[in-house]
């Protein structure tokens, strides 16, 4: 049993930077690295590269991640904690041993299974969104249980340097290792509760030490070309200092941590995880001097009987088209041309809109009608059940060229395939983890 562990956050999401986990392993002094890349659409389309592929499914990353990090790992003992395996676990933990082999590193990998409960579905559950039964979406394509800490914290008794998992619940990444090292009981929810307040501020990575926060003229932060993501030291009583390794850019600060407190947060006194119902509203932020925050406070009582699943269904397809309107009257050209696109096509989706990127996009035209900017970008999307239709959208606009206003150009078009996703519950005792080991 520790007194204390420190734990880093070297990704925030799938697409995230990889240098900043570099430096923190490198630097940071790190007992644990943790790699948050996991969201619910970002499964749903793992799960469809996996059934064109069965070898692929885990995160696009994956190799380029591993590429620099594991010599790091080995050369500073720090273990790694990653849901990068996504829709395939199982493959991304064999790669890892690959690249591992081919630069002579002697290494485990544990790997994290049980998530996937798609043939544990029967169709007629209700999803948590629409009250109505999860079939009556569309073609299902995918169902991944949010496992937490008793499902990672059997990885981490045994000897495996890099344990990677599926869908489990972001902040429980952090819990395990916490309970783990620190010898928490798993029913001590106080603690539980606080663990995850830790481990919900740190799984954004970079939002704590500035990224999403900054705002140059009300809220500046320095140094945001070089962001430093975060790393906690955890003690026996639940409480956190929160910091970033020295040199690094961005800020940790009372402010950072209170927005990332409350980001994606419905009900801060009932904050549900498949390990603690957290009560983030006793938290109490204390600035300990530049780039560190103590963090005490919060709790938990029980934990849910059910366990949230997020469920991908084939949507339908989108088809896309943009192109650009500059110079004098730009808004008024950008607006035919939308009214032609609108007066075409428009009736035969079964969803479309038109935008004025520039002017309209985000919060309509109210607030903007009177403006006259000096370019416009419109975009028109249809979405449709029927692919070939799909591809009307960016032909139509296309042929603006010579069939529409003056002086339209940078014109694009794409069709894509449209992943939806709901949730719905599961018994947690119908959910059973298990774990395979790789490597010496």
């Amino acid at each position: 049993m520790k007194a204390k562990i420190r734990i880093g956050c070297g990704a925030g999401f799938s697409g995230d930077r990889i240098e900043p986990a570099l430096i923190l392993t490198d630097r940071g002094n790190l007992d644990y690295l943790v790699l948050e890349c996991l969201a619910e659409r970002t499964i749903a389309l793992a799960q469809k590269r996996k059934q064109q592929d069965p070898d692929m499914g885990y995160d696009p990353l994956l190799e380029r991640r591993m590429d620099g990090l594991l010599p790091l790992l080995v050369k500073h003992k720090t273990r790694l904690i990653t849901n990068m395996g996504a829709a395939n676990p199982l493959a991304a933990g064999k790669k890892i041993l690959e690249i591992a082999q081919k630069k002579n590193i002697q290494i485990k990998v544990a790997v994290v299974l049980g998530d996937d409960v798609f043939t544990q579905l029967q169709g007629d559950e209700f999803s948590m969104e629409g009250d109505k039964p999860l079939n009556s979406y569309g073609k299902l394509i995918s169902a991944n249980a949010y496992l937490g800490i008793d499902a990672i914290i059997p990885a981490l008794e045994t000897d495996a340097q890099v344990i990677i998992t599926g869908r489990v619940a972001d902040p429980s990444l952090f819990l395990a290792p916490m309970v783990y090292e620190l010898g928490w009981d798993r029913q001590n929810f106080e603690l539980l509760g606080k663990g995850t307040v830790l481990g919900h501020l740190l799984e954004c990575a970079g939002q704590i030490t500035g990224g999403y926060f900054a705002d140059p003229v009300t809220k500046p932060v320095q140094g945001m070309e070089k962001l430093g993501h975060p790393f906690v030291d955890v003690f026996q009583d639940g409480s956190g200092i929160i910091s970033k390794v020295e040199g690094t850019g961005g800020q940790v600060s009372i402010m950072t941590a209170k927005e990332q407190l409350l980001y994606e947060v419905i009900d801060p006194g009932n904050y549900i995880t498949p390990d603690v119902n957290a009560d983030f509203s006793t938290v109490v932020f204390e600035q300990m001097g530049i780039d560190k925050v103590r963090v005490s406070g919060g709790n938990g009582i029980n934990r849910p009987k059910k366990l949230k699943v997020s469920v991908g269904y084939h949507a339908g397809y989108m088809g896309e088209g943009e192109i650009s309107y500059a110079g004098a009257h730009a808004k008024e050209r950008a607006m035919l041309a939308g009214e032609i696109i609108e007066k075409r096509i428009k009736h035969l989706f079964d969803e479309f809109r038109v935008d004025y990127i520039g002017l309209s996009a985000l919060h309509g035209l109210g607030l903007s009608a009177s403006s006259s900017p000096y370019e416009i970008r419109l975009r028109a999307v249809g979405k449709t059940f029927e692919k070939h239709k799909a591809s009307w959208v960016g032909e139509e606009v296309e042929a603006l060229y010579t069939n529409g206003p003056a002086g339209g150009g940078g014109a694009r078009k794409n069709v894509q395939e449209v992943v939806g996703v709901v949730s719905t519950l599961l018994d947690r005792d119908v959910i059973q983890a298990e774990i395979k080991l790789f490597g010496s």
